[in-house]
């Protein structure tokens, strides 16, 4: 397993890690906002968020329940019974517990739907392609090679060239990435070819020939045409 490989599967094992996390840390948000819009309780917030509490807490109503209808069957004072009505206080309507955990079941998926896509969208990060650049009649010496590497910044290139003299004094080398159709896209300047880092905007997917041609400070920002360098953009 290459170094890239093993960048990536890091940073998927440590995204999912904390993908995770996030959905376990919704469930103590989500019983007290649960508690404040249904108007529930700590303990039957509780009970909503876990199916097999809420259960038994049907099994205690059950029993509950016949409590009551046993009573109901004893006569009690007429008096004793108004005073009872007259104290007992309305309680409010409750939304169902099955809406509760719907909801928090939907905030769980949609949390883990999200930690998903981030991983989904880290793999686009370090596509890489390769250029192995030969000589032109201008620089019969001169190679190369260079390593693209796609970053949430833009596309990286490092170049590594043998063969190409030294330019200064306004003069330098200019690197181009070019389609189909010709459309130039500069990447970057440098003076000598070795240990180049350069970065381009364009996907090489599309621009899939990279050239370096002799270039002046003479406020012309075209292409000189003097290539020294070229070749075809393939991938790893």
């Amino acid at each position: 397993m290459n170094r890239d490989s093993q960048r990536f599967a890091f940073a998927s094992i440590t995204t999912l890690f904390f993908a995770w996390g996030f959905i376990t840390s919704l469930i103590d948000p989500l019983v007290a906002a649960v508690k404040g819009i249904f108007t529930l309780t700590d303990f039957e917030a509780q009970f909503a968020a876990s199916p097999a509490l809420a259960d038994r807490l049907a099994e205690q109503e059950r029993a509950v329940a016949l409590l009551q209808g046993a009573g109901d069957e004893v006569d009690a004072p007429a008096g004793l019974r108004a005073r009872v009505e007259a104290q007992r206080p309305a309680r409010p309507a409750r939304a169902p517990r099955r809406l509760a955990v719907a909801g928090l079941a939907a905030a769980a998926v949609a949390a883990a739907v999200v930690g998903v896509s981030v991983v989904a969208g880290s793999g686009s990060h370090g596509a890489r392609f390769q250029v192995a650049l030969g000589s032109t009649p201008l620089a019969p010496g001169a190679s190369g090679e260079a390593a693209l590497t796609k970053t949430s910044s833009g596309w990286r290139i490092h170049l590594d060239a043998a063969g190409l003299p030294r330019l200064a004094n306004g003069r330098f080398y200019e690197a181009w990435l070019r389609n189909s159709g010709g459309a130039l896209v500069p990447i970057g300047t440098f003076n000598e070819g070795r240990d180049v880092t350069l970065w381009a905007g364009v996907s090489p997917a599309s621009f899939t020939v990279l050239t370096v041609t002799r270039e002046r400070a003479d406020g012309n920002q075209a292409s000189s045409g003097e290539k020294v360098l070229a070749g075809p953009v393939r991938t790893r």
